[in-house]
């Protein structure tokens, strides 16, 4: 974490500063009041009383100057710190594929770009005020005790080392425990998030009561981490405060034999007095500051994980950028692939499927055949586990990222619009686009009718999700976000199936002229969807199971003509 610190050391090495010449002003206060006692007030000296008390006055009104400024520096630092802290992981995550964000889920994402970096800022500005006060006031405490009573002093430092004991113990065994309470806090936001994510689907299926049950579990556990750090971090400052209290009647009994025989004066005992309690403030502030040293730590090795994670697919060293111009030929070799950690479940196994410039091709297959799988690969959203998949004649994997999905459109089986106008969900891709150009990918789409008849057009605002719109709306207004980019390689998994058969194929119609050169993959369950591809590929448990034109399949694959007669009641062979 100190290198999010290092733009603001400046400003660091200034809050450092002011701390020095607080703890600095603060110890001047004992040995004045010595002063005061011994030179003032037993020998009658008003002068001495008045000019000293004056001399007091002045260095606590610095002092609270002085604590002004250094809060001013430490929260400038915290803040930024955080800033950092928050758009690092920001980034992080924009940069990691789809296999990293599998294993990080959304909730335990938000929990450690807001929960674990607020923590973090808060051990910042700790540091950087009281969590460095307090070590420095400690020294020089024990410094002026050895100075006003070097006996008493030693006398002092088994009771000094017993308390930095008790708090070593206590934060060591405290930064395990605020690990678990972030872990569970990750849990009950998960809970929060898929509930508020799948609100219509518990209300649908009437299973409010079942959520609320999965809540109030992972709320009770949060509870539960959260109460028992509590609990373990309460039994520290009564064991402080008897070392405390102990440590204050050694210094009075043995400190009045001394003034009695003569070996410390009053103002000697008061100043010692005055050192140990400057010495064991510290270390009380410090029990109390443990939890948020705990804490912070906890959570700086918990946003750790996010930024060492290395993506799961990163450009080569040598990768290099697609041409202006090229045939965009889509070329699976031999490809098989599984997900993270599953080597011995294949999703793809032995698939080789050509696509050409200007065809559209189709991968049909029941749920779980591995069709979307197959067309992640292209974009690179994952890699391949054996094979290649090369477009342009190149191996994806020695392609720039950038440059590949620059020239690939996605239109995916989970429709997502963003909060924002219609105009701006659609310019997404391209913010460069001319209203012209957003209108004709709206019409092709076919979005721009039920666009005006919207409040306001085209700048009418979606709200969060979209829920101003219906599923057909939306997939339409997805479809035009992807015609707008002009791209050369169209990939529409199932993209359409909320839609009727009329709007899907007068879309398909529309692609076929916008996009004239275009490679359209098309991925679908439904028959009428595929009925038009050059080719068909039919995917059956990760591997291609047939292949051809739509009369071809009938006549020569069982698997489509079952498709085929479940779906469309075995009408004539052109679906019609």
């Amino acid at each position: 974490m100190l290198k999010f610190v290092g733009p603001y050391r400046v400003l660091a090495v200034f809050a450092l500063f002011t701390l020095v010449g607080m703890v600095i002003l603060d110890l001047t206060i004992p040995r004045l009041i010595e002063h005061i006692i011994d030179q003032g007030i037993r020998k009658k000296d008003l002068s001495v009383v008045l000019g000293t008390s004056a001399l007091m006055l002045a260095i606590s009104a610095l002092s609270v100057l002085i604590a002004v400024l250094n809060n001013i520096f430490s929260v400038r630092v915290g803040e930024s710190v955080a800033r950092d802290l928050r758009e690092a992981i920001f980034v992080k995550v924009q940069g990691f594929s789809c296999g990293n964000l599998d294993r990080f889920s959304t909730g335990k994402i938000m929990v450690r770009l807001m929960s674990d970096t607020a923590a973090v800022q808060r051990l910042t500005q700790v540091t950087l005020r009281i969590g460095t006060r307090a070590p420095l006031a400690l020294i020089g405490s024990i410094a002026l005790m050895f100075v006003t009573s070097p006996s008493l002093a030693c006398m002092m430092l088994p009771v000094l080392f017993l308390s930095a004991a008790i708090i070593v113990m206590f934060s060591a065994r405290m930064e395990p425990l605020f690990t678990a309470v972030q872990q569970k806090l990750d849990s009950l936001n998960t809970v929060l998030q898929e509930n508020i994510a799948g609100a219509h689907l518990v209300k649908s299926f009437v299973r409010a009561d079942r959520e609320n049950e999965r809540f109030g579990e992972a709320n009770k556990e949060f509870a539960g981490s959260s109460a028992r750090v509590m609990q373990f971090m309460s039994s520290m400052s009564p064991l402080l405060t008897m070392v405390i209290n102990v440590a204050m009647v050694l210094v009075v009994w043995i400190g009045g034999v001394h003034s009695v025989g003569g070996k410390m004066s009053v103002g000697q005992i008061i100043a010692f007095t005055n050192y140990l309690v400057a010495t064991m403030n510290p270390l009380i502030m410090m029990s109390k500051l443990s939890n948020t040293w705990a804490n912070g730590m906890a959570s700086a090795k918990r946003i750790g994980e996010i930024l060492d994670a290395e993506p799961d697919v990163q450009d080569a060293d040598d990768a290099i950028g697609l041409p202006e111009c090229g045939q965009a030929e889509v070329l699976f070799a031999g490809v098989g692939f599984h997900y993270n950690g599953h080597a011995d479940r294949l999703v793809l196994e032995d698939v080789g499927l050509l696509a050409k410039p200007g065809e559209t091709v189709a991968i049909l297959g029941a749920t779980g055949a591995g069709k979307s799988s197959l067309v992640n690969l292209i974009p690179r959203f994952y890699d391949v586990s054996s094979g290649s998949v090369r477009v342009y004649g190149a191996d994806v994997r020695t392609l720039k990222g950038s440059s590949l999905r620059s020239r690939i459109a996605v239109i995916p089986q989970e429709t997502i619009l963003f909060s924002g106008t219609v105009r701006e969900n659609i310019r997404f891709g391209r913010p460069d686009a001319t209203e012209t150009e957003v209108v004709e990918a709206a019409r092709a789409a076919p979005a721009h009718d039920f666009i005006m008849r919207l409040p306001d057009g085209y700048l009418t605002r979606i709200e969060q999700r979209g829920v101003n719109l219906s599923g057909g709306q939306k997939q339409r207004i997805a479809i035009a976000r992807a015609i707008v980019t002009r791209p050369d390689i169209l990939i529409m998994d199932d993209s359409t199936s909320a839609v009727d058969v009329e709007t899907e194929t007068n879309i398909q119609t529309a692609l076929g002229s916008m996009l004239r050169d275009c490679t359209r993959i098309v991925v679908a369950q439904r028959i009428s969807t595929v009925l038009n591809a050059d080719r068909i590929f039919v995917l059956d448990q990760g591997r291609i199971a047939a292949e051809g034109s739509h009369d071809e399949l009938l006549r020569g694959s069982p698997i489509y003509r079952e498709i085929f007669e479940s779906q469309l009641g075995g009408g004539n062979s052109n679906g019609i």
